[in-house]
């Protein structure tokens, strides 16, 4: 299927476009651009830089996706971004590239990004994430699938957000955000598990029972950090899927997990 572009649409000399892209009006294709098979640019949604597209993605009105990176360390080359396919990015969203030559910002598949919502430079996300209207990442955040980020949520640069989390809404984030738990507040905290969030994606009741013994063990039961960590490495559910997984997130923190409350 041929692509379907609005004359007033500007695609750049060297832009790909794959079979079935649409350009609504007004819409800007950069000349480094790669757009997979499907992808529609609503009227004045632009894509630009060193930015690859996969197909199925749809960029609303205003969207600016593959600007050049915020960051002032950046001094030229080529960096990029890279996006996977049916991601949704709403009005005024923002993506921009990586900051150093060769480097890239990268976002999975699936992702629903509402109106205003900002990823910067050398951001890492993965699938099926939700970002609501507002929500901000600094450059070099990670957030792993299922992740949810609430209205005008913030993330500090090089946070983690692990997979089936929940920033609520308004939330600051300056640790890392362990799998399956719903931090609020500023600073944010932990506060409970994603219990809503599991449940729609599929966890049994036992899986569920073992993330709540997770975060007993964490934030309930009176103890530090390291020993939170030797008994959840020594418990009888450490090999099963979400101790294993909150075990590998915990291993690979640097800036140390967020603290819990009330």
């Amino acid at each position: 299927m041929a692509a379907l572009i609005h004359p007033t649409a500007i695609v750049e000399p060297g832009a790909r476009l794959g079979d079935g892209v649409e350009l609504g009006a007004y819409a800007y294709v950069g000349a480094q651009v790669e757009l997979g098979a499907g992808t529609k640019l609503h009227h004045h949604a632009s894509v630009e830089g060193n930015t690859v597209l996969g197909s199925g993605c749809e960029l609303f009105p205003y969207a600016c996706i593959g600007g050049r990176s915020q960051d002032l360390k950046f001094r030229g080359g080529n960096p990029g971004l890279r996006v996977g396919d049916r991601n949704v990015f709403r009005e005024y969203v923002t993506l921009h590239c990586a900051t150093h030559d060769g480097a890239f910002t990268r976002v999975g598949s699936g992702n629903t990004l509402l109106a205003g919502c900002h990823v910067a430079h050398d951001c890492v996300l993965g699938d099926h994430i939700v970002m609501s209207n507002g929500a901000v990442l600094a450059g070099h955040v990670v957030v792993e699938d299922h992740v949810v980020i609430g209205g005008y949520g913030g993330v500090h640069q090089f946070c983690r957000l692990g997979a089936y989390a929940m920033l609520s809404a308004t939330a600051k984030l300056v640790h890392d955000l362990p799998p399956f738990f719903i931090a609020d507040g500023t600073p944010a905290r932990v506060r409970a598990i994603n219990q809503v969030g599991l449940e729609r994606n599929g966890f049994a009741p036992q899986q569920l029972d073992r993330v709540k013994q997770l975060h007993r063990i964490l934030y309930r039961d009176g103890l530090n950090r390291t020993q939170a960590l030797e008994r959840i490495a020594s418990h009888p559910a450490a090999d099963s899927p979400e101790f294993s997984r909150f075990r590998a997130f915990s291993g690979a923190s640097s800036r140390g997990l967020a603290p819990g409350g009330r």
